[in-house]
């Protein structure tokens, strides 16, 4: 039996052992699981760009549809990846100020950088849905995607246009949901910096 299994559950030391949870709430969980999802598409994207290789340099017979159906991958990837970041608070910030502050800044630096977030999701969002209805509709208004011009030509410009509209809606959802928690005086989880270092 080791030293960690001899701890009991409430031991302060065995709560010390098992990394944060990074997410603020069950919806940034269920994000986070489906960022996992999501990451495959790179994997997809890498595993056709291979088979292209083959096609083309093996026995001369490149693809009409591996580059767009990659670009439209790693795209898709991308756009999801922002409320995946998001989720477990992993996202890009200076912490100069915000680790020298005390508790009660910190929350009132997390009610700060949370408004902010919800305001740049949500003029994001409108530019998003502005941009999604362009590329869905045409002059008249009528159902109409977007395609990509070229021999193929999928509707691909469009099906990007609107992963990007979804995941600025989810974070928007996210950000109102973290302004809620903030303002309630519950603080943004501090992900471990050395978290995966040797």
């Amino acid at each position: 039996m080791t030293q960690a299994s001899r701890r009991p559950e409430g031991d302060p030391a065995a709560a010390e052992a098992s990394p944060p949870d990074p997410a603020r709430n069950a919806f940034d969980r269920a994000i986070m699981g489906g960022g996992r999802v999501a990451a495959w598409l790179v994997l997809i994207a890498m595993v056709i760009s291979v088979y292209e290789v083959i096609m083309r340099y093996g026995f001369g017979s490149p693809t009409s549809w591996v580059h767009e159906s990659v670009v439209m991958l790693v795209a898709v990837s991308f756009a999801l990846g922002g409320p995946a970041t998001l989720a477990c608070n992993r996202h890009i910030r200076v912490r100069v100020i915000y680790d020298s502050a005390g508790p009660r800044l910190r929350l009132w630096l997390d009610r700060f950088n949370d408004l902010v977030t919800f305001g740049f999701c949500l003029a994001m969002s409108y530019a998003a849905f502005v941009m999604f209805w362009g590329a869905s509709h045409n002059p008249l208004g009528e159902w109409q995607l977007e395609r990509s011009g070229t021999s193929w030509n999928p509707p691909f410009p469009a099906l990007v246009k609107g992963v990007i509209l979804l995941a600025l809606a989810i974070m928007c959802i996210q950000a109102l949901l973290h302004v809620v928690q903030s303002l309630r005086g519950k603080p943004a989880p501090t992900p471990d910096d050395t978290e995966g270092a040797a």
